[in-house]
């Protein structure tokens, strides 16, 4: 069993919406025995935070900053490239109408378009990025299934397959270790606005020259009226944005 998933899955589980928010009102709740008006305050907080936060217009507060941090790629900037990196998300581990294999999640192929697009245009070699993310170490790897799916659904080639990496960091190192030997330094990075920021840090530090290529922006556009009522959607905005958030302040103390 990989033991660091499991530290990781763990952290993600307390720290992350919605279980913050449950701990954050059991607190409150604890805290009423002795505090009482104390306690009614932090969970009346936490019960109008959660609902602003489970809105997809509330999420924007937590989105919004992070997707600022990167802009969407400017062509004349593609001069000079030598590749397309494309890191991996999450996957459907057994697909029945792909006769049971593990196929790549809704994230995963945003990112796998925008980078078959980008192909096409430059016709730049492609390498994607994604090991076994299981907590038994089995199943095929998350680039595997990156690069069928470009290779069949979206009919564009793959040059390299990096399966070794289970995280951000290890993206960035393990792609270095196959693309810096081949004479390969600047690329452009391929992976949603949100994950840009903590995916571009790494790669800088592993070697390389980054041109980023962003999709995704989610917090682009003004919000309707539905995006002021609570809905899974806005709930996984949030969720995502405080696990990038939480990612950035952690790899911050990790390389200070």
């Amino acid at each position: 069993m990989n033991i660091s998933l499991v530290v990781a899955n763990l952290a993600r589980a307390v720290l992350l919406p919605p279980s913050c928010f449950f701990l954050l009102f059991l607190g409150g709740w604890a805290l009423a025995r002795r505090r009482p008006r104390l306690g009614r305050i932090v969970m009346g907080g936490t019960f109008a935070l959660a609902f602003a936060l489970c809105t997809v217009a509330g999420s924007n507060l937590v989105v919004v900053p992070l997707e600022a941090m990167t802009t969407p790629l400017d062509a004349t900037h593609v001069a000079g490239t030598q590749a397309i990196v494309v890191l991996s998300a999450g996957s459907i581990r057994h697909a029945p109408e792909y006769g049971g294999a593990a196929i790549p999640d809704h994230v995963a192929l945003a990112r796998l378009r925008y980078a078959a697009k980008l192909q096409h245009e430059t016709a730049l070699p492609i390498l994607v990025s994604g090991g076994i993310v299981t907590l038994d170490g089995s199943g095929p790897t998350l680039a595997a299934g990156l690069a069928a799916a470009l290779r069949e659904d979206f009919r564009t080639p793959v040059a390299w397959l990096e399966e070794r990496s289970t995280n951000t960091a290890e993206n960035a190192v393990e792609s270095a270790k196959v693309l810096l030997g081949a004479g390969v330094k600047r690329i452009l990075l391929v992976t949603d606005a949100m994950h840009m920021p903590r995916a571009e840090r790494q790669f800088v530090r592993a070697g390389f020259e980054v041109i980023a290529a962003p999709t995704i922006f989610l917090g682009a556009g003004s919000p309707g009226f539905f995006d002021f009522l609570p809905s899974a959607e806005g709930l996984r905005r949030t969720h995502y944005a405080f696990y990038e958030w939480l990612g950035l302040f952690w790899y911050r103390i990790r390389h200070a």
